[in-house]
């Protein structure tokens, strides 16, 4: 086969599962997730203690509304367009409807780039972002943080990869890794890379792409030797394909542990009242049944936190 027409190929498998995504069923961390099941929202109620944690003269991005920027990409279960391609579904989405719902605002959903959301939250386009945003001690200068979720990365390859491990610094020597630029996945990396250098070890090459369909593309036509993300994303898409398989995890805060948090503007004014309605949404139960419906079951807490450690603390 010629090469390219080759890539057509891969680019057109990318496309398609990209496309088709939404439409499966698929089954992640012993769960089965229908997205079909997964458009009806899961409200939650208002929450009086959070309301009345709200600043007074608190200025919203929309009057009467949490606007709240979410993951443009394609990535289920995180963020997924609906089959009228412009309802957003995802467990980022029915986290961020909890949070308004209890706040007694109605949800504005903004669909938005990773290299976007912190100047949007900064300079208040955004009244929060809930977009698999890490703790970290650098991010903590700028912004607070509201944790509701473990955060879990996986390593992931083609499922006919020789490679079978990896999990520590040693293992990435060599490899080509697709990585998303500016998030901890790539601090993790950076620093291993920078431990194999000091012992004469081969260094890694980051692999940048801008979405899903690229990765895909990466992966499959062997320009990429693995994907360092979100374990669940990678999860959904080796049960959605069966072209790749998990071959390590690594915890978000690596060494330590780390949680994903509702990230806003520091002194704001809004970390309290949103960890108030995450913990509420805790108690009653609605938070579990957003997790276990998109398979996040394993990666639930038993609380929400304030600005907690995180990667680099």
């Amino acid at each position: 086969m010629q090469k390219t027409q080759k890539k057509s190929l891969l680019l057109a498998l990318a496309l398609a599962v990209s496309a088709s995504s939404w439409a499966q069923n698929v089954t992640i961390n012993g769960t089965g997730v229908s997205l079909e099941a997964n458009k009806t929202p899961i409200h939650t109620a208002k929450n009086p203690q959070a309301i009345a944690q709200l600043p007074k003269g608190l200025h919203l991005a929309v009057p009467g509304k949490l606007t709240v920027a979410v993951a443009a990409l394609n990535s289920p279960p995180l963020t997924v367009f609906s089959d009228d391609n412009k309802t957003l579904l995802g467990s980022e989405v029915d986290i961020a409807r909890l949070v308004a719902d209890s706040l007694g605002l109605e949800l504005n959903v903004v669909p938005t780039s990773w290299e976007d959301w912190p100047l949007g939250v900064a300079s208040g386009k955004y009244d929060a972002a809930v977009s698999n945003i890490t703790v970290t001690k650098e991010r903590k200068e700028k912004f607070d943080f509201a944790t509701y979720r473990k955060d879990s990365l996986g390593f992931y390859v083609k499922s006919t990869s020789p490679l079978s491990k990896i999990e520590k610094a040693e293992d990435i020597a060599g490899l080509r890794i697709i990585v998303g630029s500016g998030t901890n996945q790539e601090a993790i990396l950076l620093a291993w890379n920078a431990e194999n250098l000091k012992k004469g070890l081969k260094p890694f090459t980051p692999v940048y792409t801008k979405d899903d369909a690229a990765q895909t593309l990466a992966l499959q036509s062997g320009r990429a030797d693995a994907f360092f993300g979100p374990n669940v994303i990678g999860a959904w898409k080796a049960a959605l394909t069966g072209k790749t398989k998990l071959v390590g995890s690594v915890d978000g805060g690596w060494p330590k542990a780390a949680h994903i948090a509702v990230t806003v503007k520091k002194g704001s004014g809004l970390v309290e009242p949103v960890q108030t309605a995450l913990n509420g949404a805790i108690r009653s139960g609605d938070y579990a049944k957003v997790l276990n419906r998109w398979g996040e079951g394993v990666e639930s807490i038993p609380q929400s936190e304030i600005n907690p450690a995180g990667l680099g603390d």
